[in-house]
C-alpha cells in the first residue's frame, strides 16, 4: 500500500473500486426509490403533495451542501469525511426501513442527503491525488465503468426484491454498498495532506443553497400558472440570491465557489456538459416512471431493466473514453458524448406511442446513459486538472454541486414541459371532439395533478379513459412527451458546438 499522502503510478484496483462504490450510492439511492415510488407511497400513505418533496428530498440536500463538503474534506481529510458520510448513509437507511409513517421517512431522506453530500466529489478528489496525471483518464475510466455497471444491473434487481419481499427493501441496497466500500476505502486509500487554516464560506454555502431550494420550489409550482404568487416569488428570490452570491464571493478571502475558475473555458463548458448530462439522466428517470407506467402499464421491475441491456459495452466504452483522453485531449469525448445523448433523447421523440413496443425504449435509455458517461469521464478529467494543490476537494465539489444541481432541476423542468404539452395535446383533442374545455379539464384533472406532484407514481385511474368522454389520453401524453423530448434534446447540441469550439485541441504538456 502506498505511503499517506503519496501518488502511485499504479493506483490498485480496490482504491478505484472503493470510491467507485461510494459514489455509486448517490445516484443508485434516489434511483431506486423513485422507480418503486409507489409502492412507498401507497404502504405509507403519502400525500400526493409531499410525494415530490419525499423523492427529491437527498438531491436538495446534496445540492445545497456539497460546496461545503469539499471545502471540509480539505480541511479535515477527505478519507475521514468519506468514510463518516459512509457510516452516516449506511446507519440513516437502516432506519429508514422501520419507517413507521411518511414523515419519519422524509427526515430520514434529508438526513442522508446530508451523507450522501461526503460521496459526490470527494471519492474524485481521492482519485486525483492518488493516481499520477498520466494514469488519471484511465482510473477515472474505469471508475465510471463500475458506477454503470451497478447502475444497470442494480434496477432491475431492486425491482424483484421489493415485488418479493416489499418496499423496505429498497433501503438496504445503499448499506450494503457502503459497507464494503467502507471496507475498501479504510484498508487501501491513502489519506492526502490536509490543509490547515481554511475558513468554511457559511455565508456563501448558505446563499447557494437557499438560491437552488427557491428555484426548485419555483420551477415545481410553476405547473399551476405562472403568474401566481407561489411561482414567481421563489424565482424571483432565487435570482436575487444568485446576485448576492456573485457580489458576496467577489468580495469574501477565499469564497465556497471561486469564480476565478471560471475564466477557464475548458472549465465552464466542462461545467455545462455536467449540468447538462445530469438534467437529462435525472429528467429521463421521471419520464420512464410515467410514461412506462401511465401509458404502457409498466411495473417498476420492467422499467428497472430497462437500464439493464448495453450495460457492459457501455462500461467499456467509458474505459475506452478515458484512455482516449489521457491520449488525446477530452474534446473530442465530450462533443461525441454530448451527441450520443441528443440521439437518444430525439429517438425517444421520434418514436415514443401508447402502443409502441417496449424493447423500442431500450435504445433511447441505452444511448442517453451511454452519453452520460462518457461526457463524464470527459468532465471529470477537464475539472481535475484545473485543481491547485491541496484544492481538490473543492473543486472536484464544485463540479458535484452542478451535478447535483443538473439533477434537482431536471425532474422539476421534465415534469413542467410534460405538464405544458400534455395539456396543449388534450385541448386540441377536446376541441376536436366538441368537448369544452372545462369538461375537458374536469376529466383529466387527477392526471394533471400526478403529473405535477407525484413523480415516479401511477397517474392513470382505471376507469379515467371512460370518465374522459372518449378523450384519448394515452395518445395525448405520448404526443406530450415527444414535444418534451425533442425540446430537451437541444441543450446537448449546444453545448457540444461549445465544447469542440473551446475546448483545447491539442493535448497540453504537464506541469512537473
Amino acid at each position: 500500500m502506498p505511503a499517506v499522502g503519496s501518488r502511485t503510478d499504479a493506483t490498485p484496483l480496490p482504491v478505484i473500486i472503493g470510491l467507485a462504490l461510494a459514489f455509486t450510492v448517490t445516484v443508485v439511492d434516489p434511483l431506486v426509490l423513485s422507480l418503486n415510488m409507489p409502492q412507498v407511497t401507497r404502504a405509507l400513505s403519502v400525500p400526493p403533495q409531499v410525494v415530490g418533496l419525499l423523492g427529491g428530498a437527498a438531491t436538495l440536500v446534496m445540492a445545497a451542501s456539497v460546496l461545503a463538503a469539499g471545502r471540509i474534506g480539505d480541511a479535515v481529510g477527505l478519507k475521514r469525511l468519506l468514510m463518516l458520510g459512509l457510516a452516516l448513509v449506511t446507519v440513516v437507511d437502516l432506519l429508514s426501513v422501520l419507517s413507521p409513517a411518511y414523515g419519519f421517512l422524509l427526515g430520514m431522506r434529508f438526513l442522508v442527503g446530508l451523507g450522501m453530500t461526503a460521496l459526490l466529489g470527494v471519492p474524485l478528489a481521492l482519485l486525483k491525488v492518488s493516481v499520477a496525471p498520466e494514469r488519471r483518464p484511465v482510473a477515472i475510466g474505469v471508475l465510471m465503468a463500475v458506477y454503470v455497471v451497478l447502475c444497470g444491473v442494480i434496477p432491475p434487481i431492486a425491482g424483484w426484491a421489493v415485488a418479493a419481499a416489499g418496499w423496505r427493501v429498497v433501503f438496504l441496497i445503499a448499506p450494503m454498498l457502503c459497507l464494503v466500500s467502507l471496507w475498501l476505502v479504510a484498508r487501501y486509500v491513502p489519506e492526502p495532506p490536509v490543509q490547515r487554516g481554511r475558513r468554511l464560506d457559511a455565508v456563501g454555502v448558505t446563499l447557494i443553497g437557499v438560491t437552488l431550494l427557491a428555484l426548485v420550489v419555483g420551477l415545481a409550482a410553476a405547473q399551476n400558472g405562472v403568474t401566481r404568487p407561489g411561482t414567481w416569488v421563489p424565482l424571483v428570490t432565487g435570482a436575487v440570491l444568485a446576485v448576492l452570491f456573485v457580489l458576496h464571493a467577489r468580495r469574501a478571502p477565499d469564497p465556497a465557489l471561486d469564480l476565478e475558475l471560471f475564466r477557464s473555458a475548458p472549465f465552464t463548458v466542462a461545467l455545462a456538459a455536467t449540468l447538462t448530462l445530469n438534467f437529462l439522466i435525472a429528467g429521463l428517470g421521471i419520464v420512464l416512471g410515467q410514461f412506462g407506467t401511465a401509458v404502457l402499464s409498466l411495473s417498476p421491475e420492467a422499467i428497472g431493466l430497462l437500464y439493464l441491456p448495453g450495460t457492459v459495452l457501455i462500461a467499456g466504452a467509458v474505459i475506452l473514453a478515458g484512455r482516449l483522453v489521457g491520449t488525446y485531449t477530452p474534446r473530442p469525448v465530450m462533443v461525441t458524448g454530448l451527441l450520443v445523448m441528443a440521439a437518444g433523447g430525439l429517438l425517444m421523440a421520434a418514436t415514443a406511442g401508447p402502443t409502441m413496443a417496449v424493447w423500442l425504449l431500450v435504445p433511447a435509455v441505452w444511448l442517453c446513459n451511454l452519453g452520460a458517461v462518457v461526457t463524464s469521464a470527459a468532465v471529470s478529467e477537464t475539472v481535475l486538472s484545473q485543481a491547485p494543490p491541496g484544492r481538490s476537494g473543492t473543486v472536484a465539489s464544485v463540479q458535484m454541486a452542478f451535478a447535483v444541481t443538473g439533477a434537482a432541476m431536471g425532474p422539476t423542468v421534465f415534469l413542467l414541459l410534460l405538464g405544458l404539452f400534455f395539456r396543449r395535446r388534450w385541448l386540441a383533442d377536446a376541441e376536436s371532439r366538441g368537448l369544452s374545455a372545462t369538461r375537458a379539464e374536469r376529466a383529466v384533472d387527477a392526471v394533471r395533478s400526478g403529473m405535477a406532484q407525484s413523480p415516479g407514481s401511477s397517474v392513470y385511474d382505471p376507469n379515467l379513459l371512460r370518465q374522459a368522454s372518449g378523450l384519448d389520453l394515452g395518445l395525448d401524453f405520448a404526443d406530450g412527451l415527444r414535444l418534451t423530448m425533442l425540446a430537451v434534446s437541444i441543450l446537448p447540441l449546444v453545448v457540444a458546438v461549445a465544447a469542440f469550439l473551446l475546448m483545447p485541441r491539442r493535448k497540453e504538456p504537464r506541469a512537473a
